[in-house]
C-alpha cells in the first residue's frame, strides 16, 4: 500500500507540535480525530480497516475507474458514486441535502468559485489534520484556491489555465500571424474580417462567465473577495476591469468578433464549419475541441493568450476539487478518499489521460508520460506541455465570492446581456456591480 506519503507528512507535522486548526464540524465516533487535532498513524490504520460506506457526489465520467482503485487499496471502504447532475443541479441537489440535514454525501466535486459559499455556512471539513501537508505538490495558485485561513478545504482535481487555439489554415489565408498581444489581436481580428467577412477571428459570448472572469484574472483584475466571515471584495471599476470591458466592447462594437452564445448547436456548428478562427479557452479545451470539430484534425494550433503589457500571466477558467462534508460519520476516511485519488500517482494520471481533466498536481503537470505526447488534432504539438507551462503563469490571487452562483446569474443579466444584444458592455459592467452590491448588503455583508 501506497501510504508513504501520506505517512511523511503526518510526522513532519507531528515534529512541529500541534497545528491547533479547528475544523469545520466533523469528527464522527470510533476515535476519527476531532477538530484541529492530527490524526495519528495507529487512528489511520483503524479507520481505514474498519467496514465503512461512503457516499461521493461526483460528475467526472468514469470517476468509478478510481474509486475502483481506492476500494482495492482498502476493501473495507465501500464507496457509492452519485451523479446528480452538473453545475446547478449539482449545487442545488447539495444545499438542499444540507440544509435538510440527511441525505447529503461525505465526499462531493466542487469548483475553485464555490468553495467559499461553502465554507460560509461551516459545511466543510478542514482536512489539514486528516491528509498532512500537501502544499508542496501544487502549483502557488492551485494551493491558494483550496487553503484559507489556516485551513484545507478540498483536495484540487483539475484546473483550466487559459491558452489560444486557434486555425492555421485560416490565419494563412487572411495574411495574419498570429498575435501575442492583445493589441495585436485586435488588428488581426480587423484584418481577418475584411479578408474573410463571412467569419470572426473569435466568439465571445454573453452567457459565459466563466471565460470572461478567466481574461479578468490575467489581466491583472482583483475583482471579488472574501474574508471568511462578514465581510467581501466587489471591485469592478478598477482599471484592470475596464480595460478589458473596453477591449471586447469596441470589438464586438466594430463587428470584429461573434457573440453566439457557447455550448450550444449554433456554437459546435461555428467551430467546426470555420465560422470562427480561434478560441481563447482553457487547457480542457484542447480535448473538447477535438470531439466537437473532428472534421478540422490537423488545422489547428495552439499557444498562450495575447499578453497585455508586462506580459507573461494568464488566466483560469474551471477546475474543480472533491471536498469533505463537516456532516460526514466518517471523516478519516473520507478525507483519504478525496486525497488518494487525487493525490496519488496512478489515479491522477488515470484522470490526465483517460478522462482528460487537466491536471492540479505539480507531480502530473511534471510528468514525461503526459507532456510528452502529440496530438495529432494539433498537427503532432505537445499541447500539454503548452499548458502546463501557461500554468505556471497564472496569478495565485486571485479570489472569489460566497455567492459565485448568484454573481455568475447576474453577469448574464447584466454584462452578458450587453454582450449578446451588442450594447454598451461598460454600462453593463456598472450594472453588474450595482446588483452584487445590492445582493450582498441585503445578506448581511459588509461590501469594501
Amino acid at each position: 500500500m501506497r501510504r508513504l506519503q501520506r505517512h511523511a507528512a503526518l510526522t513532519a507535522l507531528a515534529a512541529v507540535g500541534a497545528l491547533g486548526l479547528a475544523a469545520c464540524g466533523g469528527g464522527g465516533d470510533g476515535g476519527d480525530g476531532g477538530a484541529g487535532e492530527e490524526v495519528a498513524e495507529d487512528e489511520f490504520e483503524e479507520a481505514m480497516s474498519t467496514p465503512t460506506e461512503l457516499t461521493f457526489w461526483t460528475w467526472v465520467p468514469d470517476i468509478e475507474n478510481q474509486v475502483d482503485m481506492f476500494m482495492e487499496e482498502y476493501p473495507e471502504i465501500d464507496v457509492e458514486v452519485v451523479n446528480v447532475g452538473q453545475g446547478a443541479d449539482h449545487y442545488q441537489q447539495l444545499r438542499t441535502a444540507i440544509e435538510a440535514g440527511s441525505g447529503a454525501p461525505d465526499v462531493t466535486q466542487i469548483e475553485f468559485q464555490h468553495l467559499s459559499s461553502f465554507r460560509l455556512g461551516e459545511n466543510l471539513l478542514d482536512l489539514t489534520p486528516y491528509v498532512g501537508d500537501l502544499e508542496g505538490m501544487y502549483p502557488e495558485w492551485v494551493w491558494t484556491q483550496v487553503s484559507q485561513d489556516d485551513g484545507l478545504w478540498a483536495i484540487p482535481q483539475d484546473t483550466g489555465p487559459m491558452g489560444h487555439l486557434f486555425r492555421e489554415d485560416l490565419f494563412e489565408e487572411a495574411g495574419i500571424e498570429v498575435p501575442t498581444t492583445w493589441e495585436e489581436y485586435a488588428e488581426a481580428a480587423r484584418t481577418y474580417r475584411e479578408a474573410k467577412p463571412d467569419s470572426y477571428i473569435t466568439n465571445m459570448p454573453g452567457n459565459d462567465p466563466g471565460q470572461f472572469v478567466g481574461l479578468l484574472w490575467q489581466a491583472g483584475a482583483r475583482p471579488f473577495g472574501y474574508d471568511g466571515q462578514e465581510t467581501v471584495t466587489i471591485d469592478l471599476d478598477t482599471p484592470e476591469v475596464e480595460k478589458v470591458v473596453q477591449y471586447w466592447d469596441d470589438l464586438i462594437s466594430e463587428d470584429l468578433v461573434s457573440v453566439d452564445p457557447d455550448f450550444t448547436d449554433q456554437w459546435y456548428q461555428g467551430l467546426a464549419n470555420g465560422k470562427y478562427a480561434g478560441w481563447v479557452t482553457a487547457a480542457w479545451g484542447p480535448v473538447f475541441l477535438q470531439g466537437t470539430a473532428g472534421n478540422t484534425s490537423g488545422l489547428w494550433g495552439a499557444t498562450e493568450m495575447p499578453q497585455w503589457e508586462g506580459g507573461d500571466q494568464a488566466g483560469n477558467w474551471g477546475g474543480s476539487t472533491d471536498a469533505v462534508l463537516a456532516s460526514t460519520e466518517n471523516p478519516i476516511a473520507a478525507a483519504e478518499l478525496a486525497r488518494w485519488i487525487n493525490v496519488e500517482q496512478e489515479p491522477a494520471m488515470r484522470f490526465a489521460q483517460e478522462q482528460f481533466l487537466f491536471p492540479a498536481s505539480t507531480e502530473i503537470l511534471e510528468a514525461e508520460e503526459f507532456l510528452s505526447q502529440e496530438a495529432e488534432f494539433y498537427g503532432g504539438e505537445q499541447v500539454n506541455a503548452l499548458f502546463a507551462e501557461i500554468s505556471e503563469g497564472v496569478a495565485t490571487d486571485f479570489g472569489w465570492l460566497p455567492f459565485m452562483d448568484y454573481a455568475y446569474s447576474a453577469f448574464g443579466e447584466t454584462l452578458g446581456s450587453a454582450i449578446a444584444d451588442r450594447g454598451d458592455l461598460m454600462q453593463g459592467l456598472q450594472d453588474w456591480e450595482a446588483d452584487l452590491v445590492e445582493y450582498a448588503e441585503s445578506q448581511g455583508f459588509t461590501v469594501e
